[in-house]
């Protein structure tokens, strides 16, 4: 509707549309997107540099010249913009005044200070197209007269506007649920998700988890008394022993469905393949070494793994240029599905959740893959990490599971860990402490990982005063 209003946000949105169905129905070739991306990337680093206080500084000797030799093959003249760049320069990181904007979202500050994130019609544009394309096999296989749920985790963030756009763009109503507010709760969020009735939803993989149990407590099958059969999950590490756990527990279909921050937007969603795939016509991607920062390349197999760093290319409130994300991913060289041409990624968690079991080293992601493959049917976990006198790391993990479902491999689990990362693994079944469900606020070490090995960190604590103030 904004857009009768804005002759050139009109003209804007034919435009992404076009692009981007044109992009997935591969019509774009190689020399096609480097082109393209060369041009929006001298424009952004141009724009920001002209107009945002924080790069008029930091990019003082990047002159014309420069930018126009840039390419996104060498990007070794522009400098990393990191998270802590972002909590020092606060405003003066904005390339437009903040009246510019049609909206004001920040990071949720939990773990230093916030951030703001205003959008401007053109980052909502850029970004929401994307989301549209990509979604709209995902939820047009159910058909019409579906009703989406929306949960996220404050008003400040981006995600109910950002999904309720989508989801009005391709047809179906929606309902913002958020069961954490005191005026919602999770026994209102039940009643609803079962009255209207809800048919998918939109949450964190911890969220999702939470529903289930609270349905539980309260007599409900979630997968028989509700009618919810699309589970779109985003905001935590997920990987796929979580998936298919959180599939059978509704028995529903589960999608990975975005990968994104409230600062640098949308970096990755899924598609019809059920796979991350990266958005090149909005953003260049590199994948460098966590702790040198120097390009990684590829394996094999194609495959490059190391910390992301991206580049907006649209001109909009907030364009970052090479914003180290701190998450490590493992990320394809090219497209190769038919469903969408651009490279896939697997978002493995931050670089500073890697643990260091027994001498091996293993991301967040992985290290959940591993512990998690053998059960199904449970509704929370917990990993606590302990070293015994004999200088052995000793990992257990704690389970909340539903009976009625599935039945574990305990003895599985445990040759697994010890096979892979030479850890014994105890395996018991409880119920873990109110902390796991501030993943997505936090971290997921924070909220998963009770190591006994170190101090408490900030982040544990921030994630303890969460919890608490939820209780």
């Amino acid at each position: 509707m904004f857009t009768q209003y804005y002759p050139e946000d009109a003209a804007l949105a034919v435009e992404l549309r076009n692009q981007v169905e044109a992009f997935i129905a591969g019509k774009w070739d190689a020399a096609m997107l480097a082109t393209h991306q060369t041009r929006k990337l001298r424009e952004v680093v141009a724009f920001a540099r002209d107009n945002s206080p924080f790069y008029r500084e930091r990019l003082v000797g990047v002159t014309d010249e420069v930018i126009a030799a840039l390419h996104p093959g060498n990007l070794r003249d522009l400098p990393f913009t990191t998270k802590d760049d972002l909590r020092r320069a606060q405003f003066d990181m904005l390339s437009r005044p903040l009246s510019d904007a049609w909206i004001f979202y920040e990071t949720t500050g939990t773990t230093g200070v916030a951030t703001p994130c205003p959008r401007t019609n053109v980052d909502s544009l850029h970004n929401n197209t994307i989301l549209t394309a990509y979604y709209r096999d995902i939820l047009g296989a159910r058909g019409s007269g579906q009703v989406i749920g929306i949960s996220g985790p404050s008003e400040l963030h981006s995600t109910g506007d950002t999904f309720g756009d989508v989801c009005r763009s391709l047809g179906h109503a929606i309902a913002k649920m958020w069961p954490h507010s005191p005026m919602v709760g999770f026994d209102r969020a039940l009643e609803l998700m079962r009255w209207l009735p809800v048919t998918g939803l939109f949450c964190t993989p911890g969220m999702a988890m939470h529903l289930a149990q609270r349905a539980i407590d309260a007599g409900l099958r979630p997968r028989l008394d509700f009618s919810l059969d699309l589970l779109l999950l985003t905001g935590e590490l997920l990987s796929p022993s979580l998936l298919a756990n959180i599939g059978l527990l509704w028995d529903a279909e589960v999608h990975n469905v975005l990968y994104a921050s409230q600062e640098a937007s949308v970096l990755a969603a899924a598609t019809s393949d059920s796979r991350l795939r990266t958005a090149p016509l909005i953003n260049l991607y590199e994948v460098v070494d966590p702790d040198s920062g120097e390009p990684v390349g590829s394996d094999g197999a194609g495959q490059c793994y190391g910390e992301l760093v991206v580049t907006n290319l649209y001109l909009g409130a907030k364009p970052l240029i090479r914003y180290r994300t701190g998450d490590l991913v493992r990320m394809t060289e090219a497209g190769v599905s038919a469903a969408v041409p651009a490279p896939s990624v697997e978002v493995l968690g931050r670089a500073h959740d890697r643990l260091t079991l027994n001498g091996h080293l293993i991301s967040g992601y992985d290290f959940e893959n591993l512990l998690l493959g053998q059960f199904r049917g449970f509704c929370d976990y917990q990993i606590t990490i302990k070293r015994d006198d004999a200088g052995v790391d000793r990992v257990a993990l704690t389970l909340r599971s539903d009976p009625t479902i599935g039945f574990p491999s305990v003895e599985g689990a445990m040759q697994q860990c010890l096979d892979e990362l030479d850890t014994p693994l105890t395996v018991r079944f409880g119920t873990p402490g109110a902390i796991t469900g501030t993943g997505a606020m936090v971290s997921w070490k924070a909220a998963r990982v009770i190591d006994q090995r170190t101090g408490q960190s900030d982040e544990v604590e921030a994630a303890e005063n969460i919890a608490a103030s939820r209780s």
